[in-house]
């Protein structure tokens, strides 16, 4: 194959990459007084079939974990009814549509319902989960917040799935 004709295949096989953005999260664990120790980083990276998110972390119980971008670039207590929640500055899931439900990552929902993440019996999570409705550059300014229990993607019969409270926290720059 003549050098003119490798050159231009390489240019457009890298084509459909060239715009790919990735950016790394440090995780933190949330205490109830503000942000504790670090337990990792989540890689999150463009594909073609939507946000790629890497998770490399340790020190969490074992399971499911619900998995959501919030609103917020901020992962510091705020106070909810006069009580200080760890976590809360980092407000409500990221729903730049206005849907006012939970519907997972593949429904018509929160724009920042993302899969579960699975931990595994020695409190280490490194399964990638894949966002179809999210680009890299959707997270800007927002957080990563992982929850402590499930999420079954549905507002019955609790809201926001289920989940428990905010575990761990990480602002995306």
């Amino acid at each position: 194959m003549p050098r003119t004709a490798i050159i231009a295949l390489a240019a457009l096989v890298g084509a459909g990459y060239a715009n790919a953005e990735e950016t790394t999260v440090t995780m933190r664990l949330l205490q109830k007084t503000g942000i504790g120790e670090k337990i990792g980083t989540i890689k999150a990276e463009d594909t073609k079939h939507g946000t790629l998110f890497t998770p490399d972390l340790s020190g969490l119980t074992p399971g499911l974990h619900g998995f959501h971008v919030h609103q917020n670039a901020a992962c510091g207590v705020a106070k909810k009814d006069g009580k200080t929640v760890p976590g809360l500055a980092a407000g409500g899931h990221y729903a730049p549509n206005g849907a006012a439900n939970h519907a997972g990552p593949y429904g018509s929902g929160h724009l920042g319902d993302l899969p579960a993440l699975y931990v595994d019996t020695q409190g280490k999570s490194n399964q990638p989960v894949l966002a179809p409705r999210l680009k890299v550059s959707d997270l800007h300014k927002r957080s990563l917040m992982i929850h402590d229990g499930g999420d079954n993607y549905a507002d019955e019969p609790q809201k926001l799935g289920g989940g428990g409270p905010r575990l761990a926290c990480g602002v995306v720059k």
